[in-house]
Order: structure tokens, then sequence, then C-alpha cells
């Protein structure tokens, strides 16, 4: 009698929750340093726009139990567990323009965004 072991195939490497690049990175260690001193970026994502969905961003004194801990480049954002589905391997980027600056992210789960760049869909 000969018995056969199957050996598990090894899992392939989830990618990362999020990554933030460097401009990024340092906007959000000038704000930690500054005005936010204390508190912690939560991204979330909420249902609104015409496409349906939008990254919600909020200032919070804490880890919740229902965030997610990220630290990429030494800076630490909070993710609501909700929306992780929604931005596994999402790099957010901070953006100057000649006539506005914020966080910017390129989600490679987004199917589309509506024309004026508020929301996107899955």
């Amino acid at each position: 009698m000969s018995t056969t072991i199957d050996t598990p195939k090894p899992k392939r490497a989830l990618p990362p929750l999020m990554s933030l690049s460097d401009g990024a990175a340092e906007r959000l260690a000038a704000l930690y340093a500054k005005g936010e001193q204390g508190r912690l970026l939560r991204i979330a994502v909420s249902t609104k726009g015409c496409s349906g969905l939008s990254y919600d961003l909020s200032w919070v004194d804490a880890a919740g139990p229902g965030d997610e801990v990220v630290t990429d480049k030494g800076i630490t954002v909070l993710v609501d567990r909700k929306a992780t589905l929604f931005l596994i391997g999402t790099v957010m980027d901070y953006e100057v323009k000649a006539m506005s600056a914020g966080f910017t992210f390129t989600n490679p789960n987004e199917k589309g965004r509506c024309g004026c760049g508020e929301s996107f869909h899955i």
C-alpha cells in the first residue's frame, strides 16, 4: 500500500493593503508634527457621488476596533476594516497643482471614475 502526501502549494503573497508615496509620507509627517499632532489619519470608503464610492479621510485620536493599522515609510495611517477590500494595493499620494493640493489615490481595483473625479466604482 502506498500513501501519497500532497505538499501544500505555497501561498501567494498578498499585496500590501496600502502604501504611501514619498510625497504623501512627507505631507503626513508635516501634518502629524504640527496641527494634527497626536492624531492619526483614518481612510474609509463611503457611498456617495455619481459613481457610487468616495474616499473619506478623517482625523482620529486613536485606532478603533474596526481599524487596520498601516505603516509605510515610518508613517502610520488607519484604514476602516470595511474599506479594506476596496483598497488592497492602493497607493496614496500628495499632489500639488496650480490651483489645488491634496491627497490622491491610485487604486488598482477601480473600474472607473465619475467625470468630476469625486467618486469611483469597483
